[in-house]
């Protein structure tokens, strides 16, 4: 759910800097944009499981998966401050990492231009400033 509402988001964010720098094709780039970063996520997400199943397959050596049904049961493996930490990771590495991954390219693709933190997330105040101005009824 947070990947589906950042990809909004992100889907904005290229509309917008692809009208700002005037690129040929945009709605192609917001397309592309959208579809590359739900094909990240869910890219990241698969490894993400393999990793915390490589960590309960440890626990319990060879024979895990036959003790424990191979039903993926989260008793045990999420809780305590590790568990915490794990969830974290497992629900916010995915979108942040294709975010970054969204922005690079955008950053070479789209502006062109050069590379800086600044540049990199460049446009993310204004976009949220234009969907706020949108919620405002003129008078």
């Amino acid at each position: 759910m947070i990947s589906g509402i950042i990809m909004i988001f992100v889907a904005i964010w290229i509309y917008q800097s692809a009208m700002k720098a005037k690129v040929d094709n945009v709605i192609m780039w917001v397309a592309g944009g959208a579809v590359l970063f739900f094909a990240l996520v869910f890219l990241f997400q698969d490894i993400n499981i393999n990793i915390l199943e490589s960590f309960r397959a440890s626990e319990g050596g060879v024979a895990y998966e036959a003790i424990n049904g191979a039903d993926r049961k989260n008793e045990g493996d999420f809780t305590g401050f590790s568990g915490i930490l794990k969830s974290l990771y497992e629900e916010f590495s995915p979108s942040i990492v294709s975010f970054v991954v969204i922005a690079f390219l955008r950053l070479k693709f789209i502006t062109k231009e050069s590379f800086s933190v600044a540049n990199l997330f460049g446009g993310l105040k204004e976009m949220f400033q234009n969907i706020k101005q949108s919620f405002k009824s003129p008078e």
